[in-house]
């Protein structure tokens, strides 16, 4: 098989940091609940010696779960987790409250805006089922995260419940339940009210039976026990409906055979806060002290780091900090190269989600989109928090492999797996920059030590300037293909630091550029290096649409232009036509530009728009062609402009206006996007991967994350890393030799299998991936 820590250097050790997501199954608790499968098996239920042992465990686990959160007045019911807990008290709660509805009144179910979403999902669910119809209100947040009290106040009286959070599970900001009970009570003393304690245990003191709190719900695995165990409290005579009914276990309250090895870990765990253990668990003191050591971490690492809480409103545990420049995703890849696990506030995808928890608390959304949840639990230690903020510094200075960052610290080798990891990649050729669906375009020459910076987005525009300091670029020009409807350009500003001198018009194109012949036409040229940039005007999808042809340069008019790249703006789009129906669009221009297109640049140049939408990277005229028939038709004049100008309004009226914030630029249709399907891609396991090397001679592993990525660890196998941010310029290199044999590996799988595709589109005929990726396949 595939070993990806056989020829390595010693893997690096892991680094848990999500433990508000879950965590790992202590020692003693394992060996409790594995003790009890094996020798105390009995039920509960049953009224034999083994069935009297089974359910001693469970007393003995009620009883400490009642000490721990101070609940000797109310019930402990075990469940599976908290979000049993949850739907048992809201279900509870509006049972009892329909029975007392008066028809002619308005109510409404409060919760607190940041609630995990279990909470409000709960809610809509149960008052649907239950045919309430009250108006489901969220309480907002200030920008610390704290309930908003005066709305509490307003809303409360007509509310039918009320749910809120003892500590949130991506800040880690905890409520001032006494301060809440004060409000609720002096305007609703009989309001239900629920309140979710699952982030709370282990980590706060909880007194429940000193508060009017009705019920609240915990869960085991967020605290070191195994996952399908959980417990909730209720109050002494709090209404209750069981919402699993059976053969009548927990006193009726809910029925199941009760989850024997869970509450034996449980109570292990409980036993280590209560102080019943030899082992114990780290002093909240001593976590504030670690908490502070990986802020300083952090601060050294990301010194434009920003926290998106309070520290002092906010448990020791719990780190959301987001970093200038850097998305969520890219911190996760980054850590998960260094072997640390944190969690994303936002989805890993090309689309930005933002964190509903940090728009409730009002942040601007670059900390929303670009949020880091670091969290740990009361298990933590001082050796494994020292490994950790080594280990976040020594990752953070990776990112100079990249020239993300100007970093200049010295690393410690010892807590990484590579000697050099500060040592710069090799940059030369094109460059693609992607946000959302958009693209900008940087290309490089080596030798001149120049460069050129196409479609410009201000979300790149910083990490442009770093990346151009870092390797001690001069940029030639800052070029847009057309005014941009979906983004403002940022090209003004980027000319304005580093081109002050140079003289352009509107689109950047330098005033002193030179001309060249071609077929009879002048066209204005700029040089880089060895390669000229040729402008052409290409108006169709706007009015003042170029293209940027980047070829060799040229000895005779009358010669075959040899072009690199076409950088056509949304002229050509892959599996699509840019859209052509702006005020400044005109049907009979695209039809003559796209003409124009097929004879300077040929069916096999590579085609770099400034949108991707699809993830395909880029494309050629050969490869959308033969998708796409009406572009067929026009290269090869078999409609006239009349008609081409009649299909093309059709399709533009079938256009999605938006793609989430996006201005959809292409002239996207169903039946244009049902022809082009996916490419399937062979998938490899570690098995057949082996298997695939040990018979092929010719296969080339290529590790397709980012030069940072690579640096910090990857399999010794893969010798060849191609960033995707440079797919581009490999798919360039290797056009000629489409029959080679490549596998590509990369974090999760995720864009591994998206580069296969988008060379199998392109016609590379043995593209294959890991699934998985080194996620399933161990360094």
């Amino acid at each position: 098989m595939i070993n990806l820590s056989k020829n390595t250097k010693q893997p690096l050790s892991l680094i848990y940091l999500d433990a508000n997501a879950t965590t790992q199954v202590l020692p003693q608790a394992a060996s409790a609940a594995l003790s009890t499968m094996e020798t105390l098996f009995g039920n509960p239920s049953s009224s034999h010696i083994t069935g009297l042992q089974a359910k001693q465990i469970v007393d003995k686990t009620r009883q400490q779960a009642k000490s721990i959160i101070g609940a000797d007045e109310g019930k402990i019911i075990f469940t599976s987790g908290a979000t049993e807990g949850i739907q048992t008290a809201i279900l509870s709660a509006l049972v009892n409250a329909k029975a007392t509805l008066n028809k002619t009144k308005s109510y409404s179910l409060l919760y607190g805006a940041t609630e995990h979403k279990a909470v409000p999902e709960s809610l809509k669910h149960w008052n649907k089922i239950l045919e309430i119809n009250a108006e489901i209100k969220a309480i907002p947040v200030d920008e610390k995260g704290q309930l908003d009290m005066d709305f509490i106040a307003k809303e409360v009286p007509n509310a039918l419940m009320i749910c809120t959070m003892a500590v949130n599970n991506e800040t880690g900001v905890y409520q001032d339940i006494n301060f809440l009970d004060q409000t609720i009570r002096a305007n609703n003393p009989n309001v239900a009210w629920m309140v979710d304690c699952v982030q709370a245990l282990g980590k706060t003191d909880l007194a429940l039976a000193l508060t009017s709190i009705d019920y609240a719900a915990f869960s085991g695995h967020k605290l070191y026990a195994p996952k399908g165990i959980g417990f909730m409290y209720v109050k002494e005579n709090a209404p209750f409906t069981p919402i699993i009914a059976g053969g009548g276990q927990e006193s009726g309250l809910r029925s199941g055979t009760e989850n024997l090895p869970g509450l034996a870990a449980l109570s292990e765990i409980f036993s280590m806060l209560l102080g019943q253990s030899e082992a114990s668990f780290t002093p909240v003191k001593t976590l504030h002290l670690y908490r502070l050591q990986l802020v300083s971490a952090l601060t050294q690492a990301f010194p434009e780091i920003t926290f998106n809480h309070s520290f002092e409103n906010s448990v020791a545990t719990t780190l959301n900090f987001a970093i200038p420049g850097f998305s969520s995703k890219e911190i996760m890849d980054l850590f998960d190269a260094a072997n640390i696990r944190v969690s994303s506030g936002s989805a890993c995808s090309s689309k930005v989600t933002r964190s509903f928890v940090l728009d409730a608390m009002g942040l601007p959304a670059w900390q929303s989109e670009s949020a880091i949840r670091m969290s740990f639990g009361p298990a933590m230690t001082q050796t494994e928090i020292d490994i950790a903020c080594n280990r976040i510094v020594s990752a953070a200075q990776a990112l100079v492999q990249s020239c993300l960052t100007l970093g200049t610290k010295s690393i410690d080798t010892h807590t990484m797996n590579t000697n050099s990891i500060t040592d710069k990649t090799e940059l030369e050729g094109l460059v693609q920059f992607k946000v959302g669906g958009s693209c900008s375009w940087l290309y490089v020459d080596k030798k001149t030590q120049s460069a050129l910076f196409i479609d410009p987005l201000p979300e790149v525009s910083e990490r442009l300037q770093t990346l151009l300091t870092c390797r001690g670029l001069d940029l030639v020009a800052v070029i847009d293909t057309h005014g941009h409807a979906d983004h403002e350009s940022c090209r003004n500003s980027i000319a304005k630091k580093l081109l002050a001198e140079q003289q352009s018009d509107s689109l950047g194109w330098p005033a002193d550029a030179q001309t060249t012949n071609i077929h009879g036409q002048k066209y204005p040229y700029i040089i880089l290096g060895d390669k000229w940039l040729i402008k052409i005007a290409t108006p169709g999808h706007t009015d003042d649409s170029i293209s940027l042809l980047l070829c060799d340069p040229i000895t005779h008019s009358a010669e075959k232009l040899q072009v690199h790249y076409a950088f056509c703006g949304d002229l050509i789009l892959m599996d699509s036509i840019g859209r052509s129906n702006f005020s400044t669009s005109s049907t009979p221009a695209m039809y003559s530009s796209l003409q124009l297109m097929n004879t300077l640049i040929g069916k096999d140049s590579l085609i770099c728009p400034s949108h991707d939408y699809h993830n395909e990277f880029t494309t050629c005229l050969e490869t959308e062609m033969t998708g796409n028939s009406l572009l067929r038709q026009v290269m090869n004049s078999e409609i006239d402009i009349e008609e081409f100008s009649s299909k093309k309004i059709k399709m533009d009226k079938h256009i999605i206006e938006e793609s989430g914030n996006e201005i959809m630029c292409g002239a996207f249709t169903s039946n244009l996007a049902s022809a082009c399907q996916k490419v399937v891609v062979h998938e490899y396991d570690s098995a057949s991967l082996t298997k695939a090397v040990q018979k092929s001679s010719n296969m080339q592993l290529i590790d397709i994350r980012e030069p940072h990525e690579y640096a910090l660890q990857h399999d010794e196998k893969f010798t060849n890393n191609v960033p995707l941010t440079r797919l581009v310029q490999f798919v360039k290199e290797q056009q000629q030799d489409k029959e080679q044999e490549f596998v590509l590996v990369c974090r999760s799988g995720g864009r591994s299998q998206l580069a296969a595709q988008a060379l199998g589109r392109l016609g590379f005929e043995n593209v294959g991936h890991l699934k998985g990726g080194y996620a399933l396949h161990q360094y």
